[in-house]
């Protein structure tokens, strides 16, 4: 069985995003994740209105990569599928 591709629009990454992440070291971090989850977190930080919401789940994506081990507030878990 093959897995599908993502079906969902891809979110841009905005010049910020690209930014923290660089300068947080977890480029590797984020591109390690799966298509979805990166879309996922794009699209969440995107759709919120106010600036210091969008900081407060820009920096709640930091802190899950850095962690490893959640994705969006849930545990997760990277070689959970192969």
């Amino acid at each position: 069985m093959t897995r599908k591709t993502l079906t969902r629009a891809l979110n841009p990454m905005t010049e910020p995003v690209r930014a923290a992440l660089q300068d947080a070291g977890l480029t590797g971090a984020y591109e390690a994740r799966p298509p979805y989850q990166r879309n996922d977190y794009l699209g969440w930080i995107n759709r919120a209105k106010r600036d210091a919401t969008q900081q407060k789940r820009l920096n709640q994506m930091l802190d899950e990569l850095r962690a490893e081990d959640c994705y969006m507030g849930m545990s997760w878990s990277g070689n959970s599928r192969s």
